[in-house]
């Protein structure tokens, strides 16, 4: 007996780049694993039935860098460069929250991703213990780093990160893992850096790390170490293991190389970096390189919404638009970028995929919309116009997290009165106060 089926609908597999669909076809469930993908198989082999009809199943999107519970920010600071961005709001701000507050914020955002097809995110936060909360409760699936800063507490945070790996690493069906969370190079001294290093080694996890955002940071870190901030990162012993770097907007040949060499993944966030004008990765130059891309949102603060679909089409057509070759970042290229891509960052095997003995992740998108028809191409209607509310169902690890736009695992209405009655507090400014302090900042930060 199959645990689901999902009947008639179109069914989105992307190989070498290269997306294909199987129309009509049915999907069957079992132990939260696709089972079997055919043309016709019996309702009565099934406990429960979906009709798929006029939808295309889609593996779930992967969002491989976000920080979810900066949805409590979203908005409050538009228009300024990165470091008031950092000085005079966020890293104030987020000195207000306290874990119910990350909490609730997750549990806002992984709403949002849910809506919107996302099935797994790779978060960096701190408050970690109620992150992994709330992503249990949710269904979703989960790659989680505590953020980690040098400063006098370096001993504290390295043993709390410690024990919230050991905690949660591989739980909740092993929906939830963990890795280690350096912040940065401009935020972590080498010798922090090297020590998080081999606390992964010891745990047998991976690194996920902010590098190279800004030209000011690089150049910042060769006149500090006389390296590039990869190249910091490659020294500390980052590299030995699983490695997955954010933004790496600015970087060298050399650079490139060494992230290549020691399969460090890079997770682009092409809203957040053009919103803060700090530039985007090279990013048909690192993939020519053998570098895995992924995609990412990072948080709402800066991005302002968590959907996946949005990151990818602006990923595509800035590429074309810098390179001036209309060829470049093909739709099935970019949305493996948001999939098997993402999977391969992550290191977690049997998702970003429709195919029998994968993971069952994936979502249901509606065909039937005035934006979408007429469907010459499923997958271009799905990169170009689709909307985040075309996404009618949502399923993980075989489990029913949002059925036709209602979400079954997570409380919507509590949780927006939940974060409403916390916005007053968590918006007051204490500019002495600050969890970090960006390194190019104007005097007058």
């Amino acid at each position: 007996m199959y645990d689901l089926l999902i009947q008639h609908v179109d069914v989105l597999q992307i190989a070498n780049g290269a997306p294909t669909i199987l129309p009509r076809h049915d999907l069957a469930i079992t132990d939260r694993r696709i089972s079997a993908i055919a043309p016709a198989i019996s309702p009565g082999l099934a406990r429960e039935v979906i009709d798929g009809e006029g939808h295309l199943a889609i593996p779930g999107l992967i969002n491989s860098h976000a920080h979810t519970a900066m949805s409590l920010f979203r908005g409050v600071a538009e228009d300024v460069p990165i470091e008031e961005w950092f000085n005079r709001f966020i890293w104030p701000l987020e000195t207000n929250l306290t874990p119910e507050d990350v909490y609730w914020g997750t549990l806002l955002g992984l709403a949002e991703m849910i809506e919107a097809g996302v099935t797994c995110v790779a978060d960096h936060y701190f408050a970690t213990d109620a992150i992994a909360q709330a992503v249990q409760e949710s269904g979703m699936r989960a790659l989680l780093a505590w953020t980690l800063f040098s400063g006098a507490d370096e001993d504290t945070q390295l043993n709390s990160a410690r024990r919230f790996t050991e905690q949660w690493h591989g739980t909740a069906g092993d929906r939830i893992r963990v890795w280690m969370g350096p912040h940065s190079p401009y935020t972590c001294t080498p010798s922090f850096l090297s020590r998080i290093a081999r606390t992964a080694r010891e745990l047998g996890v991976g690194i996920h790390i902010h590098l190279a955002e800004t030209a000011g940071q690089v150049s910042q870190s060769i006149a500090t170490y006389g390296r590039s901030p990869v190249m910091v990162a490659y020294d500390a012993g980052l590299f030995a293991g699983p490695a997955l770097a954010a933004h790496v907007a600015h970087v060298s040949p050399e650079d490139i190389a060494v992230l290549a060499t020691h399969g460090v993944a890079v997770a682009v966030t092409p809203k957040t970096e053009m919103k803060l004008g700090i530039g985007v990765a090279p990013v048909t130059t690192m993939r020519a390189a053998g570098v895995t891309v992924a995609l990412g949102s990072d948080g709402a603060a800066s991005n302002n919404t968590y959907d996946v679909l949005e990151s990818a089409r602006l990923l595509a057509l800035l590429e074309k638009l810098r390179t001036g070759d209309a060829r470049v970042m093909p739709i099935g290229t970019v949305l493996e970028l948001a999939t098997v891509a993402g999977a391969q960052a992550l290191h977690w095997e049997g998702i970003g995929v429709l195919q029998p003995g994968a993971r069952a992740d994936l979502a249901l998108i509606q065909y039937a919309t005035a934006h979408t028809q007429p469907v010459h191409d499923p997958a271009a209607a799905l990169l170009y116009s689709s909307q985040p509310a075309d996404v009618r169902t949502v399923i993980v690890d075989g489990r029913v997290l949002m059925r036709d736009r209602v979400l079954l695992t997570i409380d919507k209405p509590r949780v927006l009165r939940e974060v409403v009655a916390r916005i007053e507090r968590l918006t007051q400014y204490q500019l002495d106060k600050r969890i970090a302090v960006y390194p190019e900042a104007r005097t007058d930060a």
